[in-house]
């Protein structure tokens, strides 16, 4: 069984010219593959109130831009005006029912010259709560749903919380590594973590499963599908990129499964000679994700405070987050 939704992460190019700058967004479905049951089951409250946490962070938001009051009429009228302050900006100027890119700047949008300049590294994590409109919000907080109450169930909520924040925080450092001039907001740096946890889990945990192939082709397809709308304009596919690959790497360290068996290990006869809790591939892969993921935090965090541009580094790089065709330029 397969859930479809649409995580986005959403840039905003800052317009000098306008009060309001204008806002992008776009974004791909991701899915849920069926996993065995295990034995025991946690119950899932994590998720539901992060997406309670989003959906109210998101009431504040249009409290705070208040379109009847701060919009200037430039671009045209409020939308649905009856809802007074929580009114949104102009369809021209945000097509996804949301504030302005000027109410997500102050609220903590992602920014790399406030994170390098202003000393306001918080970017890193408020971004990951904030959602450029209701389009956006519903869209990220399906996809949650679908991911993250499997995940949730099955290996409870304190795993499933640390993969998301660093996952979402992964995803901001790559994405202020290579975006400077826009700012950005989303959880589905987030999201993708937790898609790429559920691949790292599947490696990790291969001989316990069954139709592991089907389950293995249905995630690649998911993430291919993710990553490739990702490179059309105004989507931050860095964000998605260093989300998934925080993921991967944080599913090898905290989804670890132990051998099939190894639970029933008192009833067996006392002369039973016993298998170690994890094979010895499941310790390498450990070791070597944890290294990786010290080392990629370490680097990328210098880089950013340093206030390096990744792209003088990778002059290629830019493709992976928008392709120039005939019908879109990348430099607006």
């Amino acid at each position: 069984m397969m859930g479809n939704g649409d995580p986005e992460r959403a840039t905003a190019t800052k317009n000098r010219n306008h009060n309001h700058p204008q806002n992008y967004y776009a974004g791909g479905g991701i899915g849920t593959y069926d996993m065995e049951t295990s034995d025991s089951q946690w119950t899932s409250w994590l998720v539901p109130m992060i997406v309670v946490a989003n959906v109210a962070m998101f009431v504040v938001i249009m409290f705070v831009n208040n379109c009847p009051k701060n919009h200037n009429g430039f671009q045209g009228n409020c939308v649905a005006r009856f809802l007074g302050r929580l009114s949104f900006q102009p369809l021209r100027e945000n097509p996804l029912f949301g504030p302005s890119s000027t109410t997500l700047e102050k609220l903590g949008a992602l920014q790399w010259d406030k994170i390098v300049h202003g000393n306001e590294a918080w970017r890193l994590i408020t971004c990951i709560w904030l959602h450029a409109g209701v389009i956006h919000l519903l869209a990220n907080m399906l996809s949650l749903v679908f991911i993250g109450i499997r995940l949730e169930q099955q290996f409870g909520f304190v795993r499933v919380g640390v993969i998301y924040l660093l996952s979402g925080i992964g995803g901001s450092i790559l994405s202020s590594l290579f975006i400077h001039r826009n700012i950005s907001v989303g959880a589905s740096g987030a999201l993708f973590g937790l898609l790429g946890a559920m691949l790292s889990e599947l490696f990790t945990n291969w001989t316990i499963y069954t139709n592991k192939i089907a389950a293995l082709l249905t995630l690649v397809v998911i993430i291919a599908i993710n990553l490739a709308v990702g490179i059309l304009p105004h989507v931050d596919n860095f964000a998605h990129i260093g989300g998934f690959l925080t993921g991967f790497l944080l599913g090898f360290v905290f989804l670890v499964r132990p051998q099939f068996g190894w639970s029933e290990r008192r009833n067996r006869p006392a002369d039973t000679r016993l298998k170690s809790k994890y094979t010895v591939y499941q310790y390498v892969f450990w070791i070597v994700a944890t290294i990786l993921l010290i080392v990629g935090f370490t680097v990328g965090l210098v880089m950013l405070f340093k206030g390096e541009n990744a792209n003088d580094k990778c002059s290629w790089c830019h493709y992976l987050s928008c392709v120039p065709t005939s019908r879109w330029s990348c430099n607006n």
